[in-house]
């Protein structure tokens, strides 16, 4: 049997060079570009099926990521011990990890899909003011729910691949991810091989078919290309409440602020939408259009966030600073080129995900907008990942709350008090960023987290 045992450690406080940042980094990029495109893909469906479905699809996605994001910020407290238990060298536990955040997150899609089935309908309709749009989105929801099952244990292997910097992997998954999603989408979605036409629902289907594909992948090539027994991945082992104790110690903040990000971004769609549709509709093209630029941006921090993590596992925490910058310094040089073309050529970036052209036009300035405050928001993120790599998720929580709380004041006055033109709604991205690289930056710089233990 083959295996793929690739990792890096290093023992010299020389940190990572450019060079190994990219290795890892590389794989993760392609890997989050691509289910991008799992969203891409459904907007510019979407997009040709009419205003009201693509404007549909931003509530409803945005209300099945917040729920999403609980059990991926569960993953991404087991991947920073993964990655430190990597660091350290205890191979075999990074297995019992997994395995543990599996059975936990089996437990809690349960949970939310049977708790979202009986309040989504009433939820949805309560804050959103377009009976339209609100039954679209509550036919996307009820098709996308049941993909948690598969998409929660999709986040587990993502965090064992990204922990032990075996990232090679994502990018195969995620290219049959996407691929999967494109056809399941024009079948479902416009009705081909005498399938009903779904509309939006289609979509959520499509989405949720792919996420399946995706779980099969990841246990396929597991048993055949990973060293299972290395890792601890050749057995279940006992189950045991105190590890999983010390898992939700680190994960529990990172779910928490997983939810609450996720839930703020929520809340500026629910206030764009009573802008009317077709600001919630500019909203959703320029949110896809984002999607590109903050998937390469991630791809970077989540890579300084596993880095930082195995780096102090190594005994290197002095390296760390360093090791930020080098991160910063690639994902602004990886997003510049990607940003120039966006802010050069915005109208045929708009054509993607829709026809009508009163649309196109409408949507330049927001999208102009939204990609001068990158300039904010990848130093943020990078700097909120470093801190999340040294184990001090408490903190890092507590960080991202004070600078959400601050977005979504400026939210409501922009928007629900000012009703200020949609692109002007989007400096609020602007403010968010800036105050995210003001609280990261000043607790890194403080070196308070040298001696965190997970």
């Amino acid at each position: 049997m083959e295996h793929n045992t690739t990792t890096y450690r290093y023992d010299s406080p020389a940190t990572y060079s450019y060079k190994q940042i990219w290795k890892v980094a590389y794989p993760i990029l392609i890997s989050l570009v691509m289910e991008q495109m799992i969203g891409m893909t459904d907007a510019a469906f979407l997009g040709r099926v009419g205003e009201v479905e693509l404007g549909a699809s931003a509530i409803a996605g945005i209300y099945y990521m917040v729920i999403f994001m609980a059990g991926f910020g569960f993953s991404i407290g087991s991947q920073i011990i993964i990655a430190r238990r990597n660091g350290e060298g205890n191979f075999r536990e990074t297995g019992n990890i997994f395995y543990h955040g599996v059975a936990f997150l089996l437990c809690l899609a349960a949970i939310a899909v049977a708790v979202s089935e009986m309040i989504s309908p009433w939820l949805i309709g309560k804050m959103v003011s377009s009976p339209r749009i609100r039954d679209a989105a509550v036919s996307y929801v009820e098709w996308r729910l049941p993909g948690l099952f598969f998409a929660y244990v999709t986040v587990m292997f993502r965090a064992f691949y990204v922990g032990t910097t075996q990232t090679k992997t994502l990018t195969f998954n995620s290219i049959t991810m996407v691929l999967s999603n494109v056809v399941f989408n024009w079948i479902l979605v416009f009705g081909k091989f005498g399938i009903p036409a779904m509309g939006i629902a289609g979509a959520a289907l499509g989405s949720t078919l792919a996420e399946l594909v995706s779980l099969i992948f990841f246990i396929t090539y597991t048993i055949r290309k990973t060293d299972c027994r290395k890792y601890g991945l050749d057995r279940f082992g006992k189950f045991s409440f105190a590890k999983l104790g010390g898992i939700l110690s680190v994960s529990l903040w990172t779910m928490i602020q997983n939810i609450i990000s996720l839930s703020t971004w929520f809340i500026f769609f629910l206030f764009i939408e009573h802008l009317g549709e077709r600001s919630l509709a500019i909203s959703n093209i320029i949110r896809n259009v984002s999607g590109l630029i903050w998937m390469i941006m991630m791809a970077f921090a989540s890579t300084c966030s596993s880095l930082v993590s195995n780096l102090i596992g190594n005994g290197h925490p002095n390296s760390v600073p360093g090791l930020v910058i080098r991160i910063m310094k690639l994902a602004y040089a990886a997003t510049a080129v990607m940003m120039l073309l966006v802010a050069a050529l915005p109208e045929s970036v708009i054509r993607i995900y829709t026809d009508m052209p009163e649309l196109i036009k409408a949507s330049v300035p927001s999208l102009w907008v939204m990609c001068s405050a990158y300039i904010f928001t990848i130093p943020a993120n990078i700097f909120f990942q470093a801190v999340s790599g040294t184990g001090n998720t408490r903190k890092a929580f507590l960080l991202e709350l004070t600078a959400l709380a601050v977005y979504v004041l400026y939210c409501y006055t922009i928007i629900h008090v000012v009703r200020a033109d949609v692109a002007v709604c989007w400096t609020a991205e602007h403010v968010y960023g800036l105050a995210m690289l003001l609280l990261c930056g000043s607790y890194l710089i403080s070196g308070r987290w040298k001696n965190k233990k997970v």
